[in-house]
C-alpha cells in the first residue's frame, strides 16, 4: 500500500503514464492493477480539467491519499503537512486533550469511553455519544488525528462539544476544561472484609507497579486473608501496549500474554508470560463491557485464555490493531494498521471482541447496554475476524496514553518495573459511569458472588 501511495504521487507529480505502469509490473503487480490505476489517472485527469473551480494537484493527491486509508479500517487516515507539522511541534508537549477514547462511524465522531478523572469523564461524556461539532466546527468527514488535534489545547483552556446523545431529539452542548491526565490507572479496596477490587482504568508506565503496590496493600488491610480478587476494566479504553503486557504478566506463571500478527503469516510474535502471579494462584475475575477496548481486551484474553480469570459482564469493543505512522515524501504521514495482536489461544479481538465467560447485563443501565452496541466490527472497513460467527478507595497510578497511539514495535513483559507509589485513601477520580465499583453495581455484586464460590471451591480442593 504504502509502494501504491508513493506511486500515486508520482503519477500526481505528471509522471509519464508509461514510466508509471511500467513502475508497478516490476513491483509485481497484475494487470488488473494497471487497469485500476488507468482508472484513477483518467478520474484524476478529468477532475483537473472540468471541476468548476480549480482543484491544486496537491489537494487532489492528498483526497486521494485519504480516501485510500479511510477505506482500509476505521484506524487508517492521511495527515497532511500542514498536521503533521502542528501535531509534532513544540507546542504539542503543552497541550492536553479531554481524556475520551473515540472511534469514527461512517465519518461520525462516536466515543468508546471517556478515562476515570479526566476532563470528559468530569463533564459526562458517555460511550456511544456522537460528537457533532467541536467548538462550532463540525466533525463530519474529519480524520480522527484532525479531531484529536481539535480537541487538544492549553491546559486550562475550554472547547465546547455538541453532542448527540441516543434518540434525544435536541443536541447536548458540553463545555469542557483541558487539563493533564493525573488520576490513578489503578485504584483498590477490600470489600466485605477478604475480597479485593481493583479497578483498572488504563495503561501507562507506572501500572504494572501500581498493580503490585495495590495488592500488597490488600493483603496487609486483610490481615493476609485475602480470597481472590475482581479486576475492573469496564471503560477502560487501553494506553499503552508495552505497559498492558506488564500489567496482564502480574497475573501469569506461565503460557503467552498476547500472540502478534502482521501481513506475513509467518512472522507471528509470541509474547511469553515470565512467572509473576501476584496473588499465587487465589481466583481473580475481570469485568468487562462494551468500552473495555484495545490493550484493556489484551489483559482479559490474557487472563482468560490462560484460564486465571473468568470474564463477567457484556461484550467488549473489539479492537486490537497496531498502528505505525509512516512518514512520506510530501512532509505529511500516513497512519496505517500494520499488525494486530490476538489472544493466547489465537482467536482474533477485531471486529469480533470477547465474549464473557458470564453475561451480567446490569439492571439500570439497559439503555447504556443499548449503546454499547457499538463495536469494531460495527465500523465501515472493520478487519475481518476469520473466527467470528454468523466509596474513598485506595489508589495507585497516572493515567493512560491518548488514543490514536502508533506503536512500531511491541515488547515483551518482563521490563524492570518502576518504583510503585504509595497506595493511601483518596477521593476516587471521577467516572463516564458513576455506577461502576458502587454498593448499586449490579455486575460488581455477581463478580463477588463468582469470587466467593470460586475461592470455596479452591479451598475444598486443596483440603
Amino acid at each position: 500500500m504504502r509502494n501504491l501511495a508513493i506511486a500515486v504521487w508520482a503519477m500526481a507529480s505528471l509522471a509519464p503514464c508509461a514510466v508509471f505502469a511500467q513502475q508497478v509490473q516490476q513491483q509485481g503487480g497484475k494487470d488488473a492493477v494497471y487497469d485500476e490505476l488507468n482508472f484513477f489517472d483518467e478520474a484524476f485527469e478529468r477532475i483537473r480539467e472540468d471541476s468548476v473551480d480549480p482543484v491544486s494537484d496537491d489537494k487532489l493527491v492528498g483526497a486521494a491519499i485519504a480516501g485510500m486509508l479511510t477505506g482500509l479500517d476505521p484506524h487508517a487516515a492521511y495527515i497532511d503537512p500542514a498536521t503533521l507539522k502542528a501535531m509534532q511541534g513544540p507546542a504539542l508537549s503543552n497541550e492536553v486533550g479531554i481524556g475520551a477514547a473515540l472511534t469514527l462511524v461512517k465519518g461520525e465522531v462516536k466515543v468508546i469511553s471517556s478515562r476515570d478523572g479526566s476532563p470528559a469523564a468530569e463533564a459526562g461524556l458517555k460511550p456511544g455519544d456522537l460528537i457533532l461539532a467541536i467548538d462550532k466546527e463540525p466533525t463530519y468527514e474529519l480524520t480522527l488525528p484532525e479531531v484529536e488535534h481539535k480537541l487538544q489545547g492549553a491546559p486550562g483552556s475550554t472547547v465546547k462539544l455538541t453532542l448527540q446523545r441516543g434518540d434525544a431529539v435536541a443536541p447536548l452542548k458540553l463545555t469542557l476544561k483541558r487539563a493533564a491526565e493525573h488520576a490513578p490507572t489503578v485504584t483498590a479496596r477490600v470489600v466485605d472484609g477478604d475480597a479485593g477490587y481493583v479497578r483498572v482504568s488504563g495503561f501507562d508506565d507506572g501500572t504494572a507497579a501500581a498493580l503490585a503496590a495495590a495488592v500488597q496493600v490488600l493483603r496487609e488491610q486483610t490481615g493476609g486473608k485475602l480470597q481472590g480478587l475482581v479486576v475492573d476494566l469496564r471503560n477502560n479504553p487501553g494506553g499503552k501496549f508495552q505497559d498492558a503486557v506488564a500489567a496482564a504478566n502480574e497475573f501469569l506463571d506461565k503460557g503467552d500474554v498476547a500472540v502478534i500478527k502482521g501481513r506475513n503469516p509467518d512472522n507471528i510474535k509470541h509474547i511469553a508470560a515470565t512467572p509473576n502471579d501476584l496473588v499465587k494462584g487465589l481466583p481473580v475475575v475481570v469485568l468487562v463491557n462494551g468500552g473495555t477496548a484495545d490493550e484493556a481486551e489484551l489483559m482479559a484474553a490474557a487472563l482468560q485464555d490462560n484460564h486465571r480469570a473468568l470474564l463477567i459482564g457484556t461484550k467488549t469493543f473489539g479492537e486490537s490493531s497496531i498502528e505505525t505512522l509512516i512518514p512520506l515524501s510530501n512532509g505529511g504521514a500516513i497512519r496505517l494498521t500494520t499488525a494486530h495482536f490476538e489472544t493466547p489461544g489465537g482467536k482474533e479481538i477485531d471486529g469480533k471482541g470477547l465474549d464473557p465467560d458470564l453475561v451480567v447485563t446490569p439492571l439500570k443501565l439497559e439503555k447504556m447496554a443499548k449503546d454499547e452496541g457499538l463495536h469494531e466490527a460495527d465500523l465501515p472497513g472493520a478487519l475481518k475476524n476469520p473466527d467470528q460467527a454468523a466509596p474513598n478507595p485506595p489508589d495507585a497510578a497516572t493515567r493512560p496514553a491518548a488514543s490514536g497511539k502508533t506503536s512500531n514495535a511491541p515488547g515483551a513483559a518482563g521490563a524492570a518495573a518502576k518504583p510503585a507509589p504509595s497506595v493511601a485513601n483518596k477521593t476516587a477520580p471521577s467516572l463516564a459511569n458513576e455506577d461502576i465499583g458502587r454498593a448499586n453495581d449490579e455486575q460488581l455484586t455477581q463478580a463477588l458472588d463468582v469470587l466467593r464460590g470460586l475461592a470455596v471451591f479452591n479451598q475444598h480442593v486443596s483440603g
